[in-house]
């Protein structure tokens, strides 16, 4: 009888299950121990059920501690826990939510019996959704853009992560770098939780002359610490933001506002010394450093401009010739609810930003309903001023039909300033790079991700794509209103939620000659030629839209490489 206990214990280590190998102490209270040579703990997960809190113990030393809702009645999907971090003779003792009336017996609990070890994470995409040319997280939640720079011919794009679900939750930063702003490869979580808190939103810069003392062209990363308060802390990387030490002296800047956070740091050629710009509740605060480590606070901007209906967040200061953009994301607000990205045109002398524009004035850089968090990358080349932003909508982003992996980035997009009857407005471009993608030569048929030239517009013309179930989006553009819409509310599913219907209205500033459509599995992007406009709207046709229909224009189809 010991000889068949002992080869069952080896059966269940070696990488089938783990079903034995907990203790319970109470309903919602359970401990397991891992014991493997193995990578991997695969931790089923099903997104209806509440939080589980698990504390992962080494030596009893508290190692890491994250949320994950584990499978109570079945399994929608798997997520990783790396173990080899840690060595394989770890403890998990896990608290779930609830009580017996609510969720059963625990040690009935599906999670205990898929639970599993394994050397291998398969992130194969399982999802029809999933773009083909836009950034996605492998697997997990994916919110704001972060820390973006270029450096030596690579982006580095880091990102609001969730390993533990396709859900938020557990703020981390993941990294992914391109070397042609449309391939990308994950590179693994860069900065992850501490005793300060989770790991939000934050900015990254190539501090070419060393002013803080790291290192020539160290990268430095600034992010709030979202523990009990928010809090602005840093962190350095030697090799090129691979891997990243967090600075001794966290935080580096603190408040007693509740909404203090998104820190986003530049260099200021003119007054030879680094800005910075964060989020302050509804108002954006300014700072100053010489060595970005001790900031002096400047100036606050916000009070009675632009857009209030919601929390300023994720700001960004590009300065374009001699005027300065202040970008300024707002969640909700946005001009067909929920999240969007305005912005103000005015001064900034390295003290105070001026805006140009009247108090009542409101200006949106995106009309779509998904367009968020957009940032710029730092030390992009030629003066370039290249955003990405999130594509999605925080009134549903969480309910996407989605599981594998949740929510992408939109195209990378190129800033500039054009003019319209006495008022500056940001002009927004997909950036070059975006139609090298592309075959030159036109197809006949519209594929599930493809870039529509269009042409010859009339005072009058609409596009509407289709597929044989009769879903569709009709875009149209007005001229005698200088108005182009989108509507979707027949473009598939929406049952997700009841604000996902809706048709959005964005002023083009003049007339439309020609435009720049991109569609890919799940969302269209649309750009007036010359920058005046831009629309990113997700869609989820339950088959992909294989018909287009164009009246006053003409459209070239071109796939993708």
């Amino acid at each position: 009888m010991k000889r068949k206990i002992q080869t069952m214990a080896l059966c269940l280590l070696a990488g089938v299950s783990l079903s034995h190998a907990q203790t319970f102490l109470s309903q919602n209270h359970a401990m397991k121990r891992v014991k493997t040579t193995e990578k991997y703990l695969l931790l089923p997960v099903e997104e209806s059920e509440g939080i589980a809190h698990i504390r992962v113990l080494k030596d009893n030393r508290l190692v890491k501690e994250f949320n994950c809702k584990l499978a109570i009645n079945k399994t929608d999907y798997q997520v990783p826990l790396d173990l080899s971090e840690f060595g394989g003779d770890l403890l998990l003792d896990i608290q779930f939510p609830g009580d017996t009336r609510t969720t059963g017996v625990i040690r009935d609990f599906a999670c205990w019996q898929e639970m599993k070890v394994a050397d291998n994470f398969d992130t194969t995409n399982r999802e029809k959704y999933r773009p083909a040319y836009h950034h996605t997280p492998l697997y997990g939640w994916m919110n704001d853009p972060n820390g973006m720079f270029y450096k030596d011919g690579v982006w580095h794009l880091y990102f609001q992560y969730n390993p533990y679900g396709s859900q938020w939750e557990n703020m981390t930063w993941g990294h992914s770098t391109s070397t042609d702003l449309t391939h990308w490869t994950y590179e693994g979580e860069a900065i992850t939780p501490d005793a300060l808190g989770t790991i939000f939103s934050g900015c990254c810069v190539v501090d070419k002359a060393n002013t803080a003392g790291f290192g020539k062209d160290a990268v430095v990363a600034f992010y709030t610490s979202a523990g009990a308060s928010q809090t602005q802390s840093m962190a350095y990387s030697t090799d090129d933001g691979k891997n990243f030490t967090k600075y001794a002296g966290n935080p580096v800047i603190t408040s007693n506002m509740p909404d203090f956070r998104d820190p986003n740091a530049f260099w200021n050629d003119e007054l030879g010394q680094w800005n910075l710009i964060l989020a302050a509740g509804q108002q954006m605060n300014i700072y100053s450093s010489k060595d970005l480590k001790e900031w002096k606070y400047e100036s606050s901007f916000g009070e009675g401009y632009g857009s209030h209906g919601g929390v300023w967040e994720c700001p960004d200061l590009l300065r374009m010739g001699d005027k300065w953009v202040l970008v300024c994301n707002i969640n909700p607000g946005g001009p067909f609810g929920g999240s969007a990205t305005q912005y103000f045109v005015g001064t900034f002398d390295g003290h105070k930003f001026t805006c140009d524009s009247a108090p009542g004035v409101t200006k949106w850089m995106d009309y779509g309903k998904d367009h968020y968090a957009t940032v710029a990358f730092d030390n992009a080349p030629d003066g370039r001023h290249i955003v990405l932003p999130w594509m999605s909508n925080w009134q549903y982003a969480n309910q996407v039909p989605t599981r594998q992996f949740r929510s992408a980035n939109g195209l990378p997009r190129d800033l500039g300033l054009f003019t319209y009857r006495g008022e500056y407005y940001v002009s927004v471009k997909p950036s070059p790079e975006v139609f090298v993608s592309f075959v030159a030569k036109s197809s006949a048929k519209l594929s599930p991700a493809a870039y529509l030239e269009v042409t010859d517009v009339k005072t009058n013309a609409s596009i509407t794509l289709s597929n044989a179930k009769g879903e569709r989006v009709v875009m149209t553009y007005n001229g005698m209103d200088e108005t182009f819409s989108m509507n979707r509310d027949a473009s598939g599913l929406s049952d997700f939620s009841t604000d996902f219907k809706c048709t959005t209205v964005a002023p083009t500033y003049g007339a439309v000659k020609a435009m720049q459509i991109f569609v890919d599995h799940s969302s269209i992007e649309a750009f007036d030629a010359d920058g005046k406009m831009a629309m990113t709207n997700l869609v989820f046709p339950s088959e992909p839209y294989d018909r287009i229909a164009a009246k006053g224009c003409k459209v070239k189809i071109h796939a993708l490489k």
